[in-house]
């Protein structure tokens, strides 16, 4: 009883913590996305199909070494403690991001950005604390605002990625963001308080599978959390070529383009909390399933559009539907397994969503280049229903709103 009142003490400032610090790591992990071709090329690299081929494996570096280490995260902060893992995962990305302003050449600059994605791993770390350290019926309310946050910083980083550099140089952009990290790191190791953990019991547990009596919801939102992540990343390599068939002046492409990325993000980070909301009242598997059919019903006008705005506005539309689906997630999984294995589940959940950042461009480009870019909004729409079909039947049949 004294640690559930302890935890819902701290748990409105450890959320606030959260919130702060992973928009700042995200932002951190994103910025460079406008100026990465530019730092390759200073780092020596100049033919310009090298500098396209080294800025991807660079960009995709972190994320790929932070998929492989989310679970072990995970069950350390089961067995440790989740302020534990916040604290070494911003203190990690804070030096890491500080190493890479001084990168002498690319393969200094891939090696830094993989030690990033293993060091790293804060927003996955935040989802770990804030779905177990909050209430149970304020839980998934909280975990949309987290992912609002997170979804804010994917969207901020760009940009100022595309101010910084231009006003104090790319260097210098890389230490500024180390900076701020660090600056998250304190806020950390002094504002959040975890319940104490279980005396002997968590620390024998084995902390795998075998410890979840039901795998089923597990499983299903894994599954989940890869499709949601495929369906939003198979868009991404050929929107701007999309764009190009829709737009008369070139000059307007890539701003269309840009425009229509930015607002799935923003569709998101509006409709997050407020679907969060909407699981604590009536569950979190009607909402779900409902944003998976409400988005394969809106990829299919998307392969109709015949002007720019209406791509740009089925979008925004899109991002409002996904909302909810990352907090619902992370929300039936911390009420499906038990409190000593739920940093290794949402670790796990967090490696199926990465999985999915990687297979989904890779799947849009292969459609979209063998059977037209129209294919990819039908092919992925298809997905998605068979997502919402799929996730309503692997619902548990009874009690699916209780814990």
């Amino acid at each position: 009883m004294s640690e559930g009142m302890a935890a819902e003490t701290h748990w409105r400032r450890n959320l606030v913590v959260c919130v702060f610090g992973s928009f700042t790591t995200i932002v951190a992990m994103t910025l460079l996305l406008p100026f990465l071709p530019l730092y390759v090329r200073d780092l020596g690299v100049r033919d310009e199909a090298a500098i396209v081929q080294w800025s991807g494996i660079a960009f995709g570096a972190t994320f790929f070494s932070a998929a492989l280490v989310a679970p072990l995260w995970g069950r350390l902060a089961d067995r440790y403690g989740r302020k534990l893992m916040l604290v070494r995962a911003s203190l990690g990305m804070a030096v890491a991001m500080s190493l890479i302003g001084l990168a002498q050449d690319v393969w200094q600059l891939v090696g830094l950005r993989l030690l990033a994605g293993l060091l790293g791993g804060y927003a996955s770390g935040s989802m770990v604390l804030v779905a177990t350290q909050t209430p149970k019926d304020r839980s998934a309310w909280a975990l949309g605002v987290l992912s609002a946050g997170i979804m804010a910083g994917n969207l901020v980083g760009p940009l100022v990625g595309g101010v910084l550099p231009p006003l104090i140089g790319i260097r210098a952009t890389f230490f500024a963001a180390g900076a701020v990290i660090f600056g998250a790191f304190l806020a950390t190791l002094a504002l959040i308080r975890e319940a104490p953990r279980p005396a002997r019991e968590g620390r024998r547990a084995s902390g795998g599978w075998a410890e979840v009596p039901d795998k089923g919801p597990a499983l299903a939102m894994l599954a989940t959390g890869l499709l949601l992540m495929l369906a939003v990343m198979s868009i991404e390599p050929i929107i701007t070529v999309y764009v190009a068939e829709l737009v008369s002046d070139p000059a307007r492409v890539t701003l269309v383009a840009g425009l229509a990325m930015s607002a799935t993000a923003l569709g998101s980070i509006l409709s997050a909390p407020r679907l969060g909301r909407l699981a604590d009242r009536i569950g979190a598997w009607p909402v779900i399933t409902g944003s998976l059919a409400v988005s394969a019903l809106l990829l299919v006008p998307q392969a109709l559009v015949v002007a720019d705005w209406q791509l740009v506005a089925l979008r925004f539309l899109m991002g409002l539907a996904l909302g909810g689906l990352l907090p619902c997630i992370a929300s039936v999984i911390r009420h499906s397994v038990p409190d000593r294995v739920a940093g290794t589940m949402l670790g796990y959940s967090t490696s199926s969503q990465y999985a999915g950042q990687v297979a989904g461009p890779l799947l849009g480009g292969f459609a979209g280049g063998h059977f037209g870019m129209r294919s990819v909004f039908l092919g992925t729409a298809l997905l998605m229903a068979a997502g919402a079909v799929g996730t309503w039947a692997a619902r548990p049949k009874r009690r699916f709103h209780a814990a």
